[in-house]
């Protein structure tokens, strides 16, 4: 497990300063993160080229995903380093207790994708292309036709394809969510070429295709706890395999319990 690949380290370790997070005094409405089953068990982790996190709805990957982009300097909401608008203050504290080992590389490029708010990156670029500049217009690094005209899945696989430059740190909240299973696998390839030319992923995901990424780190949130898991270990590989061997059975025994 956890074989490096292809690719560049810009993030090696992450290290959740549990102690700290627990003694601190949090606003009312961050008090849920300390129950979060990936702050009760994450410990020190270390991070590949690609590095996965998997688990059930509630365990806190994109809470834990969140707080990685926001540690390595990214807008809350997603977009690149230079996105600075909030529509919305709803990330946690987490990532103040959350410390990141990089190595003496920087990124050229980078870049946090969430699927919840890409709405709104959208929107900010827009506006932002609306004011008069001498640059060319940020619309053109996204292939040049509003995000706002395209189906979620378009825009989704339009940003991954015209604006992911390589030399990259790449931080994505279920990119899957918009994507058709094609899409997904084509994924894939983009993901293997951008490593190729020095990125590094890291990436929350339900997605069993997403998954099977050649020499992937995965790491699965649980209640019980957070483990390096292969594969064919992980509960989404798991389940879903379970479901295709047998689709009507299963279909069937679902809808009639």
């Amino acid at each position: 497990m956890g074989a490096k690949g292809s690719g560049a380290l810009y993030v090696t370790r992450l290290e959740l300063d549990r102690e700290g997070l627990l003694s601190a005094c949090l606003p009312e409405s961050e008090e849920y993160i300390r129950s979060l089953p990936v702050v009760k068990h994450l410990g020190a982790l270390e991070l590949a080229n690609v590095t996965f996190f998997v688990g059930e709805n509630g365990t806190g990957k994109s809470t834990l995903i969140e707080a990685i982009a926001l540690g390595c300097g990214f807008n809350a909401e997603g977009g690149s380093r230079n996105f600075r608008f909030s529509t919305r203050s709803s990330h946690s504290e987490l990532y103040k207790f959350l410390y990141l080992s990089r190595t003496n590389r920087r990124p050229r490029d980078g870049y946090f994708l969430r699927a919840e708010s890409f709405f709104n990156v959208a929107t900010e670029i827009e506006a932002l292309d609306a004011q008069p500049a001498a640059s060319p217009k940020l619309i053109e690094g996204y292939g040049g036709r509003s995000l706002h005209e395209m189906s979620h899945g378009e825009s989704f696989f339009s940003l991954m394809t015209n604006r992911f430059f390589g030399n990259g740190l790449y931080i994505l909240d279920e990119p899957e969510a918009a994507l058709s299973p094609s899409r997904v696998m084509a994924m894939l390839t983009l993901m293997r070429d951008l490593c190729e030319r020095d990125s590094q992923f890291i990436i929350s995901t339900h997605s069993p295709i997403l998954l099977a990424y050649p020499g992937a780190r995965i790491y699965e949130l649980s209640d019980k706890a957070v483990s390096e898991v292969s594969y064919r270990e992980t509960s989404t590989y798991q389940t879903m395999k379970q479901f295709l061997d047998q689709p009507e059975r299963m279909a069937k025994y679902l809808t009639e319990s």
